[in-house]
């Protein structure tokens, strides 16, 4: 049994190295927070908490089943990538026009009531995928469920066991960076969240078309 410890850990170390930069939860986080605004402590702690139970959910599902589904609709990791990416740049245009509008709108006392109920729907879809855990994140997790591929079920178990550990990790550090974003925001100037916010929009729209365009290059590859 110790002997299994090290391919462990291995594993779980390959897993967090490579979630991390696909997952991203430092900028990630950044560039949902003008989801956030507006809702209280307490709002903000369930979305927050919804949006990391949903981004575990996707990792775990392309983690065991993943393949499967894709196969089962005919899909591929690069159709995945073109859809994902429109609907990012879309969400992004959505969020630069929003800005925009708002310094023209005198602001509801009834708004915040409705807070959380305005962004509920948004939460899994486009929040948690594709921005959180998107097509990156899904290839990473085949590659990883390949790499540890054994016939013995022992290790098979155990390499499954520190796949899930990786993930258990970058949920918590989603659901830490996601939760305190506005209060590193709230330091650097008193105009900084809607500085920020605007860029945050630009950004998605970038981040958005980045990965379209990932996704057409690998289309026209195959």
């Amino acid at each position: 049994m110790p002997l299994l410890y090290h391919p462990f850990f291995h594993l779980l170390f390959i897993g967090i190295i490579a979630l991390f930069p696909v997952v991203n939860p430092i900028g990630s986080s950044f560039i949902i927070s003008p989801f956030l605004t507006g809702l209280s402590s307490a709002e903000k702690r369930k979305a927050v908490g919804k949006i990391t139970l949903y981004a575990f959910s996707i990792c775990t599902v392309s983690l065991f089943a993943g393949q499967w589904i894709l196969e089962l609709f005919g899909l591929s990791i690069p159709v995945v990538q073109l859809a994902g990416g429109i609907m990012i740049c879309k969400m992004g245009w959505e969020n630069l026009s929003s800005d925009k509008k708002q310094n023209d709108i005198t602001p509801d006392p009834e708004a915040k009531l409705s807070g959380y109920s305005n962004i509920e729907d948004k939460l899994f879809y486009p929040i948690t995928f594709p921005v959180t855990t998107g097509a990156g994140t899904i290839s990473v997790l085949f590659t990883l469920s390949a790499h540890g591929a054994s016939s013995d079920r022992l290790n098979y178990f155990m390499n499954t066991a520190a796949i899930l550990s990786a993930i258990i990790v970058m949920c918590i550090l989603i659901y830490i960076f996601y939760l305190n974003t506005k209060n590193i925001i709230r330091y650097l100037s008193s105009n900084a969240e809607t500085i920020f916010n605007r860029i945050s929009a630009f950004l998605i729209f970038c981040v958005g078309l980045q990965i379209a365009i990932t996704g057409i290059k690998s289309l026209m590859k195959v």
